[in-house]
């Protein structure tokens, strides 16, 4: 599938302590949901932030939509309203009432919807009390409020960090129904960014997938094309030990094995009394993380 890049980066450096982001090239694809999927600590929230302008001390460059580099998107007002954030810091002063949030977002953005911000707060069960702190919200609503806000803008690209994590299920099911809603406006004009760690929360609406840790992108790809290189394969106990020098990953118990294998390498499985079925993109995720982790030994 032929990719245009809704962001480009060359060269994107970052260190801090001992830790480094290090990713030599990076692509998001145009109109589609992209998932950047790693472990705490594996280096997601440091490169949106690289992306989306909160930090600035890195090396390396980006463009945007094809046309506008770093420095439109710090001084160009058109390139930072087609542009929409969520991330985890804390958005709103301690003291701020839900009202004033919302007063606060008209002032910030010119694209920002205000009956529209208030529709998306009732259909997320925000609280209605417009003169309660935004502090004394739970987590949950917190990230309602950030949500609908973002979402409320009329922007050609999203942003979001971990934006599910505080949600219940019901609401992250509904988070997905949202972004694909986001996806459809424009006709595939709309790119949406995300990151987590636990993908089967998300794996519904995302199309892109982007591994990442130790601060590099280890695997990358459409899922459709991930679920083509990647196959799940169960066997029983006695063809453990050969399968395991052919699986990408395996894990068994007292009656077989299962693990994740490499479609190129099923041929080597060949005599094994195995089952081959489609993996799901959280299988392949947690296998590819697994082996480009520090807590399974990878340096």
């Amino acid at each position: 599938m032929e990719l245009t890049s809704v962001i480009h980066g060359d060269g994107l450096f970052k260190k801090y302590g001992s830790f480094e982001l290090d990713v030599p090239v990076l692509d998001i694809p145009q109109g589609f949901a992209t998932a950047l999927i790693g472990e705490n600590g594996a280096g997601k929230s440091t490169l949106l932030d690289i992306l989306a302008g909160i930090r600035l001390d890195y090396k390396g460059s980006l463009k945007f939509f094809g046309k506008y580099d770093d420095n439109d998107r710090e001084n160009n007002p058109d390139v930072k309203n087609a542009i929409g954030y969520e991330g985890t810091g804390n958005y709103y002063l301690p003291m701020w009432t839900l009202k004033q949030g919302r007063e606060v977002q008209k002032l910030l953005f010119r694209n920002f919807d205000e009956n529209k911000y208030i529709e998306l707060c009732r259909q997320l069960a925000v609280p209605e009390e417009e003169s309660k702190k935004i502090s004394d919200l739970s987590d949950g609503n917190h990230m309602k409020i950030k949500l609908a806000g973002v979402l409320s803008r009329d922007t050609d690209l999203l942003i979001l960090d971990e934006p599910a994590s505080p949600l219940d299920p019901l609401m992250r099911d509904k988070l997905c129904d949202m972004i694909r809603e986001y996806l459809q406006r424009d006709e595939g004009g709309k790119s949406v960014l995300f990151s987590t760690h636990n993908i089967s929360d998300m794996e519904a609406v995302t199309d892109y997938a982007i591994i990442v840790e130790n601060g590099k992108i280890v695997e990358q790809g459409f899922v459709e094309d991930l679920k083509e290189k990647y196959v799940m394969v169960k066997g029983e106990k006695e063809d453990e030990e050969a399968a395991r020098k052919v699986l990408y990953s395996i894990s068994s118990n007292t009656y077989g094995f299962e693990g994740i294998c490499l479609s190129g390498k099923l041929d080597e499985l060949a005599g094994m009394h195995t089952v081959v079925e489609p993996a799901t993109l959280s299988q392949i995720c947690v296998a590819v993380m697994k082996n480009n982790s520090k807590l399974y030994g990878v340096n």
